[in-house]
Parts: C-alpha cells; structure tokens; sequence
C-alpha cells in the first residue's frame, strides 16, 4: 500500500474516547456545604419532620432516596436519624417493620460523608446481625440508597469465598457482617484494621448481646477502639445494664416512638390463637395450606429437623401450591436463593426456624403460623411482624398451642399484644395419614427424617427455660409420632432417666415427711409405744402407692441413719418393729429385683461353671432319628467324674489344671484312633478299586474295552463271503498249531480278529485298525524252514531269490 493510495478519514465518523482525567480534589463549594449541613444537625426537630428533605442531608443521598421511593420517613426513623447526626449514642426501640433499617443506614453515610472518607482510610463503618439473611438485606439497602457516594460495602457472613474476602479488606469502607466471620478476619487477616472505626451498629440488639453470641461479641469490642459512635436498634430492645457497659456506651438515647402505643405489634395484624391436640396440629396445618393455595404463607417450626421431614413429606403429598423450606443447615447459597424466591413469589408456603423471625423483610406475606408456641413473648413479636409490614401493611397471625401451652396467652396479653382465640372447624380437617405412613414404608431415608424431626421436638420442649408452660412430661409423644406417620415410636431415653428421678425424688420427699412426723411425736411423748409408729407408717404406705404406684419400693424404718444427738429415735432400733400389718395388695407392687450380673473373672467362671445352668445344648441326631452323642463332651476320667459328683462346688485352679490334663489324654487317644481308623478306610477304597480294574480284563487278558474300539458290531465276513475251499484245511491247522506253540498273552489272536484282516474283505469293509498278526503263506514258509538243515535251507532261499 502506496501513500497515495491513503485517504483522508472523516472526522465526524471517528469515535470520540474520553481521555482519562483525574478526580478533581473537593472544591470549597463542597466543604461549605458540609459546614452548613453540620451547623444545622443541633437544630433538628423530629416533630417538624415531614420528609426526607427536611432533614440536613447530603444532595447524594436525597437523591437516592428519592429514587428508591423513600419520601416520607416513619417514627422511628423521623426521632432516630436528628441524634444520630448530632453524634448520640441511640437505642432505638421500634415495632418490627417499621423502617429500622433506614434510621441507621442514613446517619452512617452521612457521617462518612462529612469525614470525607475514602478508601484509602479503611474501615470507618461496621454493621453487624445475628443471620446472614439480614445482612444481605441491609447490604441490598444500603446499595440502593448509598449507589451515588464513593464509599465501598462489603459484605462479610459465612458461607463465602474466605480468601476472596481476605484480599479485599484493606478496602472496604463499610462492613456488614455477622459476629462469626467478623471475629474470624480480626483474629487470621493481617488487613484487617478498625482503629479508625467512626461508628458500630447492631441490628437486632438484644439478639446480637444474648448468651448465644455474648463470648463472640465480647471478643469483637475488645479489638474495636473506645471512641466511636454505637447505635443499637430491635423491635424487643434489651435496657439491660451489663449489655450496655459491654459496648463502652456513654449516656445513650432511647429512642422508642411506639411504647406508650396501645400494641407492640402492626395495628393492622389480626391475631389469633386456637387450641388442639398434639396429633391434630400436623392435620390442621395440611388443612390450612390446602384452603389457602393463593396466599403466600410463613410457618414457624421450632427446629431444622422439623421443617425439613415436613417440607418433604408436604412436597410428595403435593398439596397444589409451591413449598419451600429455610433452615439454618442449609448451605449459604442455596438460603439466599430461597430467601429470594419467596420475595419474589405470590402464592407460596414457606417452612422456617426462628432464623427468618428477625428483620427479615418479606413482601405481602398473608399469613404467619405459629406452629410451634414461641420461646417467649419477643419471639412471638419478631415472629408475627413478617407480615402487616410498612405503613398501611395487612396481614393475619394464627398461633396453634397444645392444652397445657394457653399460659403464654397470658403473658402476650400483659404485653400488651391483643389476641384473641377462634375454633377449628372438624368436619374441614383432613390428612392422608396412610398415604404418609406408606411413604415412609417405602423411603427409609424419609422415615429417618421423620424420627429425628420426632426427637428434635421432643428434645426443644425439654430444654425450654419456662417450664411452667413447657413441660416435656405432658406429652402425648406416642400419638404425636402416628400424626407424622410413625407407626412405631422411637424411645425416648432421657425422658425414661428423668421419669425414674422424678419418682425417686417423689419417694424420698415422702419418706423424709414421715421421719419428721416420727421424730415429732417421740419427742414430744417418750412413752409411746409401736402403735404410735404403726399409725406412722401406715398413711405413708398409702401416699406411696397412690403416687407412685409399681416403682415406688416401700419404706424401711430399719434403715434410717440419724444423728447421734437424737437419743429417742434408738428406741426404735432396740425394739422389734414388726411391719406385717402392711401388706401389699399384689406381688405385681413389689419392686422386681435386679439380676445380679457378675463382677469378677471369678464370678463368671463359677457361673459358667454351675452345674445347675446348663449352657450351649446342642443335640445331633443320627438318619435314623436317635441322638448321636458328643464324644468331646464326654468325660472319661476318674477324676472328672469325682469332680462332676462333688455336692459343694469350689473353685480349685490345681484341681482344674489336673483334671485338663487327665482329659488330654484321653483325647489325645481318641485323635490316634480316627487317624488309625481313617487311613484303615482309605486303604479299602484302594483295595476295591483295584480288583474293579482287574475285573476288566477278558479271558486272553486284553483290556478289550479300554485298549481298543469294540469291533463286535462287524460282519462275520465267512458267512457274507463264504470261506476258500484250498486254504480251510491249512489255515485251521496252522492257527491251532500256531495256538499251542506261543502261549504269551501278545500272540493269542481270536478267529475274528484273523478273518478281519483278510486282505480281500478289508477293501470292503472300509478302514479297519490292523493288529500285528502275519500272513498264512509267510507262516507256512517260517513252518518248513524250521525241518530242514543249514543246507538245505539256504538252498531254498537261494530258490526263492532266484523266482523273484
């Protein structure tokens, strides 16, 4: 390609690319701004608050307000945000979706915002929950309001890339984390640094500070410095003073708009309770979601294990309306994409523990069933507000208690919470109970899941603090297995170990009120006599088997161990106190005696040894019905026999020892004879065998079988061809003179064998083996050689060449 051949290009077709220019510094403009923002944050008054813009806020994040439609804040955020900017520590108290989220978020971008932070001055900001569900709300939130300032967010739960994390953490600006992961970076990432932390905020405070995260929360303020903002928000706010001083707070603001509210719940939610058994609930829940399959529902379980079998059992019965099921065991992607498939949805049920009660903000929820009753009265708050979310938000709340539960009814009311309580309609309930126990018949592995959803109820009811409503012993687990299918019940153990304490402790206390009264009355009458303590005793054996019935094992004055001070109560071990009087109305009342099981190597010998037991029988029997006797069993010696017939047994280890080595060798004689005996029998064998082979031969001693084909089935070939009139007479004398010369085994040859092998009839007869036999002519020549002298004879064969 020439010069010439080059053209000009068009200017206005060439694509126009931004040279890269760097950011401009702040100018003034900006820095008088936020000086004004900052002179007006004394001056805020919530009452004249009536958006966003009359708050002093940066033009960024009205902006994203703005676009993300939050123009009117709500009470909490309205009372919040003022002390928040003016630097105050907050506790902020407000019913559950209520816009928390908001109240915090805004003063921490706009303190960042007026510290003009950048990434280069790490972490200024931490958030932290107790789920990671939450978290990753709150990251979506601050991400849609605080898109417009150059701050960076970070996301920090479990289940993520660690490594990922790690390498990025000198530059984040803001973390939203939960206490695991955060202590896990302070304590193992060399980037990680908060000595510049400007603010910390807890959401779900009285979560984040209760036992099970206080040694992991502990840990993360120690490495926080002491000169930071602390803001600390929960619809059930902890005032606790030991939580507070854990987080270094200086003269706090509590900020709670909704307490002297008439409720503490959404005025818009309509609750309600009823009351069932225990093998009614799983039928009414089924009846429930069969009746409402264009609603979107949130269930309640007290455990994992129980919203997984029943999300399963629920899938396979197909009820005709999308399920999911949140849990916290599930890996950290798979929650998410459930957590944003039920936002997303509008006619769905979602099975979940406890980890969804808390900020979770799930859009138009219908309903929340409270299938299990609530730890306490702040878990029924942060249950019941997933839905009548917002401002004008609707919804209804049904709690389903067991007979013994209603306690907690109670203690809602005094909260404050009104509730009210409705009936269920029997002739609507239904479950395909057989349908589920054929399910489980079928599926091992979902009857698996159904027992360990049975034991993890049961073992949640037993470690509940209030046990005045939560009491494991009024359970009906047998029935409660059936309603989920289990045809059998597992065992519940520790409920048999604390069953059989309690009556002993039942049986002790009983015991421990008749020694009172018996110490009572002998002291204050030292002449008494054995009627005194009969008519003691006597209601004592009334109350125990009233109470206690079978297990109760009746009490021994005998054995009462007392102090020596008390001289009157030796009356009654000088005396002989005779009980007979009280006598148990059944032998079934007594307490069954425990089997002694033995507790030496001694012991077991004795007891093997016994000749009462009679241990490892094993009976033959012969083809003709008879028992066959054990040789190895029987005892041949003298002094085995003396030892059997001894009356009184004991345990003589040289007495042993000599009767093991009398019975040695006798069995070492019984091993010689089998030996002896055996090789008798394969000596027989060999012996038969070999008359069998010998019997085989013929009468000339050929094996005419096993050497040779049978040549029987052939013609007789001088009855098909008739015999040669000239050779008859020659061939019967040469054969019989050629029999009686040669008498060896090898030379006899039958008359058959000599007429097969003519050589006319061969050609006829096919094929035929031939046996070394010579021919009549050559033998009659052999026959008149041996008459005649050496002369003679060598004339002859000097004739005989001379003709051929």
């Amino acid at each position: 390609m020439t010069k010439d051949s080059i053209k000009p290009q068009n200017n206005s077709n060439r694509k126009k690319h931004r040279l890269f220019k760097p950011k401009k510094k702040r100018s003034a403009e900006e820095d008088a701004a936020i000086q004004y923002l900052q002179a007006q944050y004394n001056s805020i008054l919530p009452d004249q608050i009536k958006t966003f813009k009359d708050f002093p806020l940066s033009q960024k994040t009205l902006k994203g307000l703005k676009e993300n439609n939050f123009i009117t804040p709500t009470d909490i955020q309205r009372q919040a945000i003022g002390y928040a900017l003016q630097g105050k520590d907050i506790l902020g108290a407000a019913k559950t979706g209520s816009g928390k989220t908001l109240a915090f978020l805004i003063p921490m971008l706009e303190l960042l915002f007026c510290k003009k932070w950048t990434r280069l001055d790490g972490v200024g900001a931490i958030v932290i929950s107790p789920t990671r569900e939450l978290a990753y709300q709150i990251y979506e939130t601050l991400r849609k309001v605080g898109h417009l300032h150059d701050f960076s967010a970070g996301l920090i739960i479990g289940g993520q890339n660690l490594k990922f994390e790690r390498k990025r953490m000198d530059q984040m600006n803001i973390l939203i984390c939960t206490p695991g992961r955060l202590l896990q970076h302070m304590d193992e990432n060399p980037l990680f640094d908060c000595s510049h932390l400007q603010i910390l905020v807890l959401d779900e405070a009285d979560r984040c500070l209760d036992m099970g995260f206080e040694a992991t929360m502990n840990a993360i303020v120690e490495n926080l410095p002491p000169k930071r903002q602390t803001l600390l928000f929960s619809a059930t706010q902890t005032k606790s003073v030991k939580d507070l001083a854990r987080l270094s707070l200086s003269f706090p603001t509590y900020v709670a708009p909704h307490e002297q509210a008439a409720t503490v719940t959404p005025e818009f939610l309509q609750q309600n309770y009823i009351i069932c058994k225990i093998d009614e609930k799983f039928s009414i829940l089924w009846s429930f979601i069969k009746n409402h399959l264009k609603q979107k529902v949130l269930v309640f379980m007290s455990t994992c294990k129980q919203v997984k079998y029943t999300y399963e059992i629920f899938c396979k019965l197909r009820p005709g309306v999308s399920l999911l099921a949140l849990y916290g065991t599930l890996h950290q992607e798979k929650r998410e994409r459930i957590y944003q498939e039920f936002c997303r949805k509008s006619n769905v049920v979602l099975f979940a523990t406890d980890l969804a009660s808390r900020g979770l903000d799930f859009p138009r929820v219908n309903w929340v069933i409270q299938y299990d009753c609530p730890e306490d009265v702040e878990t029924y708050i942060h249950r019941a507000g997933r839905t009548a979310r917002g401002v004008m938000g609707k919804g209804d709340g049904l709690l389903m208690l067991l007979p013994h539960e209603e306690k907690i009814v109670e203690d809602l009311q005094k909260s404050k919470i009104p509730i009210n309580q409705i009936f269920v309609d029997t002739s609507k309930v239904m479950l395909p109970l057989r349908k589920i126990e054929s399910l489980l018949s079928d599926n091992s592995e979902l009857k698996k899941t159904a027992q360990r959803a049975f034991m993890s109820y049961i073992k949640s009811i037993y470690l509940m603090k209030n046990k005045d409503i939560f009491n494991v012993q009024l359970l009906d687990t047998d029935a409660f297995a059936r309603s989920i299918g289990l045809i059998v019940p597992p065992v519940v153990k520790f409920m048999y170990k604390q069953n059989k304490s309690a009556t002993e402790d039942k049986v002790t206390e009983v015991e421990n009120d008749a020694v009172e009264k018996l110490i009572t009355k002998k002291g204050n009458d030292e002449k008494s006599d054995e009627s005194d303590l009969d008519a003691v005793i006597e209601p004592v054996f009334k109350v125990t088997e009233t109470k206690t019935k079978k297990e109760v094992p009746l009490f021994d004055f005998h054995n009462v161990i007392v102090d020596s001070d008390e001289q009157n109560l030796f009356l009654v071990k000088e005396k002989n106190v005779s009980i007979d009087v009280v006598v148990p109305p059944d032998e079934d009342d007594l307490p069954r005696k425990k089997i002694d099981t033995p507790s030496n190597k001694t012991a077991v010998v004795k007891k093997i040894l016994d000749p009462k037991v009679k241990l490892n029988n094993k009976v033959k029997f012969g083809d003709d019905g008879e028992v066959v006797a054990d040789e190895k069993k029987d005892i041949k010696s003298d002094l085995g026999k003396q030892f059997i017939d001894e009356s009184v047994f004991t345990l003589d280890l040289e007495k042993t020892r000599e009767l093991l080595e009398e019975e040695d060798k006798f069995d070492k004689t019984r091993f010689r004879e089998r030996v002896k005996a055996k090789h008798k029998e394969q000596k027989r064998k060999l012996k038969n065998k070999k008359k069998e082979d010998d019997g085989e031969k013929d009468d000339f001693g050929s094996q005419s079988e096993s050497d040779g084909p049978d040549l029987s089935w052939l013609p007789d070939p001088d009855k098909l061809y008739g015999p040669k009139e000239d050779d008859q007479t020659d061939d019967t004398k040469s054969d019989s003179e050629y029999s009686e010369n040669n008498n060896s085994p090898e030379s006899k040859v039958s008359e058959d064998d000599q007429e097969v092998h003519r050589p006319h009839k061969r050609k006829q007869n096919g094929d035929i083996p031939q046996k070394s036999i010579k021919p009549r002519k050559l033998r009659k020549i052999e026959d008149v050689s041996a008459s005649l002298s050496v002369n003679e004879a060598e004339a002859l064969a000097m004739q005989l060449l001379k003709s051929k």
